[in-house]
């Protein structure tokens, strides 16, 4: 487990009760008793209860009582009310200070066990993909747009069929809780669908009945699916989400886009024509990925998107972990700061590309905010949104 250094403002907080009363004394020192310096010593503890446990504000305010009675004594101001004064102002400060503290502590604490608890629901809800399925190796990442979540709305699957290798990548309409019961929905659909459905677009109709029964008003899921069989192509069914990239064994990248766009799911079943499937040739050697658009929407300082197709280069590297890992380093160099929506790739190798060795078992656990090739998730590096 990789230890994180706590932020700089949070150690400089930490370190500010003992500068504040460093500098209390030295001022007191200096210009004597008529100045009246001695009650900022309460500032210690004050700080103490921004950052510190209740046991660490106790401390300091007790330090701080100390040094009020020493320099109250040194200035002789016990002879009359203003060091008793003082000294009330620091134990009524370093109070405060504590149930302060202490308040912060329950909610730190509250705050971590809905955390718990979220990472449990996706655990449960989003299992592992195969590392390997037929002729095909696959690895996923998720990033999410807030910092330290677990969890968001984007999906991912990967199912072996008896028709085939089927996928999915979809982004929910919202974020939080909702897009997490919102995903559920689609992947208990598609997963029971995968398995019956003979066709692609017999998936997709019953993947869009389910979900237009479930959703409510104009809640939707832009989602693309696609069907590697055992001949050299891959069958795409587009509900409104980014085409797909190709990247060939030459390394060129192709972009295969829908014949024509379909609505989201959820919104298909409003008298429209839903989408088309469409085949594209995929060899062995090439690479598929598919993501959502929190990756290509990812703008630098200028405004700039991110330009995926020219970053391709990246997916060369042998080890497909190593491969996609880079291209999401590359998009958060890009985004010089959080990103403004999640990002989720999955990375379909066939089998034949450079550095592929023979079929390893089942990846270890996906990590958080990172690659792996068992990552699956709605979510998020320490680094695991749609408007509702």
């Amino acid at each position: 487990m990789t230890v994180k250094n706590p932020p700089r403002n949070v150690t400089v907080l930490s370190w500010m009760p003992f500068a504040v009363m460093a500098v209390v004394t030295a001022g007191d020192l200096l210009s004597g008793p008529g100045v009246g310096f001695l009650p900022l010593v309460s500032l210690g503890p004050a700080f103490a209860g921004l950052v510190g446990g209740w046991r660490r504000t106790a401390l300091i305010g007790a330090a701080s009582l100390l040094l009020c009675v020493v320099l109250g004594v040194y200035d002789g101001l016990f002879e009359e009310r203003r060091g008793f004064t003082a000294m009330a102002s620091v134990a009524g400060v370093t109070g405060v200070g504590i149930a302060a503290a202490l308040m912060r502590s329950r909610r730190e604490a509250e705050l971590a066990s809905v955390r718990s608890i979220a990472e449990v629901a996706q655990r449960v809800l989003l299992r592992p993909v195969p590392r390997t399925a037929g002729p095909l190796l696959t690895t996923v990442s998720y990033t999410s747009a807030v910092a330290d979540a677990h969890i968001g709305g984007d999906l991912y699957e990967v199912v072996a069929s008896p028709h085939g290798i089927r996928v999915i990548v979809g982004d929910v309409q919202g974020k939080g809780l909702a897009a997490v019961e919102t995903a559920a929905v689609v992947l208990g659909a598609f997963r029971e669908a995968a398995h019956d459905e003979p066709d692609l677009l017999g998936l997709g109709e019953r993947l869009e009945r389910s979900v237009a029964r479930e959703l409510e008003g104009e809640k939707f899921v832009t989602a693309v699916l696609a069907e590697i069989g055992s001949g050299h192509d891959v069958v795409f069914l587009n509900y409104g989400h980014p085409a797909p990239m190709v990247v060939r064994a030459d390394g060129r990248t192709d972009f295969p886009r829908p014949p024509a766009y379909a609505l989201p799911l959820g919104l298909g079943m409003h008298e429209t024509e839903g989408p088309k499937p469409y085949r594209v040739p995929f060899a062995p050697g090439e690479q598929l990925l598919l993501y959502t658009d929190g990756v290509t929407e990812t703008r630098d300082a200028h405004g700039v998107f991110y330009p995926l197709g020219d970053r391709s280069r990246l997916l060369d590297e042998p080890d497909a972990d190593a491969a996609l890992g880079a291209l999401r380093e590359d998009l958060m160099r890009h985004a010089e700061g959080p990103l403004h929506d999640d990002a989720a790739m999955l990375l379909v190798r066939h089998r034949g590309h450079p550095g592929d060795g023979p079929a390893p078992g089942s990846a270890p656990a996906a990590r958080v905010d990172g690659t792996s090739g068992a990552a699956h998730g709605v979510q998020r590096d320490h680094g695991r949104d749609r408007d509702a």
